[in-house]
């Protein structure tokens, strides 16, 4: 969110708002509300057999408490090419639904060739002129059913065998230099835009003390509940169909309902 341009699609802002300006906005409610920030990396989460407490380890200190809600988040794995960086949040986007009305009527292209790609390279096709499809291998990953819809698309077309080797541009994205990877031939692509699904990765590999699944997303109940009583997740580093903020933010309502009436009841049995 912090590092996104230009939000169309959280509720309350019709004509959209900075993404860092948003997350400010959010930290400064926070604060009112009485919530303290301390900014340092987590290292591991224990239990502790004194006190019925967890403690959450740092690089330089440790915090105890007898609940905890986890909301690491995920990162998008990045190309790693020249110009990512440079057009990251500004043209490089990973959230089709995020991003798609800003392109609507101009070119675009898609680095991926899973459900996730396909499906959010269908929906891009409600706003945009042109959609690339670029894949490194010869075939695509994703389902027959997806499969099938993107190829009937008129507005799709599909560049397999090939990666993306830069983004070019001055202020904005206006080519890709593309590679084929079974000819060895080097060509350019006219696009305004380019939205990469190549995988996330969860922010987890610090927790091993709940259930994950084999991606590393925590794996939660209905309430947001894992498998060690006091501990919660919510937002995008846990099991779930749908990463957007406006999400993310129920789980956590949802997880600090859950977490109080967790300490309401270890009170009642002390």
């Amino acid at each position: 969110m912090a590092i996104t341009d230009h939000i169309e699609n959280y509720p309350g802002f019709p004509a959209g708002i900075n993404g860092f300006e948003l997350s400010q906005k959010l930290e400064e409610q926070a604060k009112n509300f009485g919530t303290v920030f301390e900014f340092s990396e987590i290292t591991k989460i224990e239990k502790s057999l004194e006190n019925n407490c967890f403690v959450i380890r740092s690089q330089n200190k440790s915090f105890h408490s007898k609940t905890i809600i986890i909301t690491t988040g995920t990162t998008p794995k990045k190309l790693n090419v020249p110009g990512e960086d440079k057009f990251w949040g500004k043209g490089v986007s990973t959230c089709a639904t995020c991003d798609a009305a800003l392109y609507k009527e101009k070119t675009v292209a898609i680095v991926g060739g899973g459900d996730s790609a396909l499906d959010e390279g269908l929906f891009l096709t409600k706003f945009v002129k042109k959609l690339y499809i670029i894949h490194r291998r010869s075939e695509l990953r994703a389902v027959k059913i997806l499969q099938k819809r993107a190829m009937e698309n008129p507005k799709i077309e599909f560049i397999l065998e090939t990666v993306v080797e830069e983004i070019l541009g001055e202020n904005k994205i206006q080519q890709l230099k593309l590679k084929n990877l079974r000819t060895s031939e080097t060509s350019y692509l006219d696009v305004d835009g380019l939205f990469i699904y190549i995988g996330l990765q969860p922010n987890t590999d610090f927790i091993d003390i709940v259930n994950k699944d084999e991606n590393g997303y925590i794996v939660t109940n209905e309430n947001l509940e894992t498998n060690v009583n006091g501990i919660f997740a919510a937002g995008d580093c846990r099991i779930k169909t749908l990463r957007q903020i406006s999400t993310a933010i129920g789980d956590g309502a949802l997880a600090a309902y859950n977490a109080e009436r967790y300490l309401d009841h270890l009170n009642c049995n002390l």
